[in-house]
């Protein structure tokens, strides 16, 4: 029977590589899963307060639709959320989705016609890419420099061409721990205001930042067309609970896509109430968690960086935010990256992500690794990185 060209181009490496680990499981080997950035999968909770509320929420009947466009109350905090970082916005410029992938691909589904081409930050999170061919685009890869966290603006500049619609930019960066500052961020808001583009920043890492501060994109937007999308996931610790939103800029260069975007919203009919009420609470509560969060990953970047930059063949910058480390394979005998990966689980049963699943372009010879598991956890996987490279 007839599969479509467009679905089986999608790839998704993070999980794809799984299935692997789950053979040697069968077998009886023992796994260290350092593929997925998922927080309460490696013991970090929400606030009791949160999940209190999903539970009193779907207990109290909230089992009903919600508005499509998300629960008033909820877009209301996440615009105060969006406004305090620059964003022009207010609660009727936010929508409210099943995670940050479903924004993405209403997004994309919103803005791409086949052989229309959208700029990528190198590397960038897979279903960028995947969503972008879906819908019939083309992802095009431009260049940041992984040790000084500054886009290469010139190359930018280079591979914008008359089929490209939008520059994603992923704030901080995942895989990469990359993060941009505001000057950056402006000059990319200018080659899109002077093209007439979207901007499309995914900032769903931007409280995980270890060094300096972190610059949301609404505070340069200005009049461009700038979609901010963000959830509840990473932050929030989440995951599980699919929280995510967009918000868009107050400009008359979104008036079309405001109109139409939210027909996408009401063809798949909302997101799941009590888990809104949950996200709400997770807004309106104190939040110093965030702060021991940050503090216990900076902790596990320092021991993952320290130990990957010791073994010879390997080279790694030390990522500014999000929980990624992408360290490059300098030793010639691994210039297959994914080869690298797959012999890293098969002889020392420790999973990490290939860097090409991330582009091919500028993933191609690395691997990445989460440091979200306990330190000592994260040394001995380093260890045995030593070892299996040895």
């Amino acid at each position: 029977m007839k599969v479509s060209r467009k679905v089986m181009g999608v790839e998704y490496a993070i999980r794809d590589i799984v299935a692997e680990a789950r053979r040697l499981e069968a077998a009886g080997r023992r796994v260290t899963y350092l593929n997925i950035g998922d927080p309460p999968w490696y013991g970090f909770q929400a606030p009791r307060g949160v999940l209190e509320e999903l539970s009193r929420s779907a207990l109290a009947g909230h089992a009903h639709y919600a508005p499509s466009e998300g629960l008033a109350e909820l877009r209301a905090e996440i615009a105060k959320k969006e406004a305090a970082k620059g964003l022009d916005c207010g609660a009727e410029d936010v929508l409210v989705t099943n995670g940050v992938s479903e924004a993405l691909d209403m997004v994309i589904a919103s803005i791409v016609e086949d052989g229309d081409e959208v700029l990528l930050p190198g590397p960038y999170y897979p279903p960028y890419a995947s969503y972008i061919r879906l819908h019939g685009g083309v992802p095009v890869e431009f260049a940041t420099d992984a040790e000084s966290s500054e886009p290469d603006i010139a190359d930018i500049r280079s591979k914008v061409t008359g089929r490209t619609v939008a520059i994603c930019v992923i704030n901080p960066n995942n895989p990469s721990g990359t993060v941009y500052g505001k000057k950056a961020l402006s000059e990319i808001v200018d080659i899109a205001a002077e093209r007439g583009l979207y901007v499309i920043c995914d900032e769903i890492y931007d409280e995980i930042v270890f060094d300096g501060g972190f610059d949301g994109i609404g505070s340069v937007a200005r009049d461009a067309a700038v979609i901010v999308l963000n959830g509840f996931s990473k932050v929030h610790l989440m995951s599980g609970l699919r929280a995510g939103y967009m918000a868009f800029s107050r400009t008359p260069a979104l008036d079309a896509i405001r109109e139409h975007l939210p027909k996408l919203a009401r063809v798949r009919i909302a997101t799941c109430l009590p888990v809104q009420h949950a996200a709400l609470a997770s807004l309106r509560m104190p939040n110093g968690y965030i702060a021991d969060f940050v503090s216990g990953l900076r902790k596990r970047r320092d021991a993952v960086v320290r130990g990957l930059d010791s073994v010879p063949g390997l080279s790694c910058p030390v990522p500014r935010g999000a929980f990624y480390a992408f360290p490059r394979i300098e030793d010639e005998r691994f210039a297959d990256d994914r080869k690298f990966v797959m012999g890293l689980l098969e002889s020392r049963g420790v999973l990490t992500v290939h860097g090409s699943g991330f582009g091919s372009r500028y993933g191609s010879g690395h691997f990445r690794v989460v440091f979200l598991a306990p330190v000592e956890t994260l040394e001995g996987a380093v260890e045995a990185i030593r070892s299996y490279m040895a």
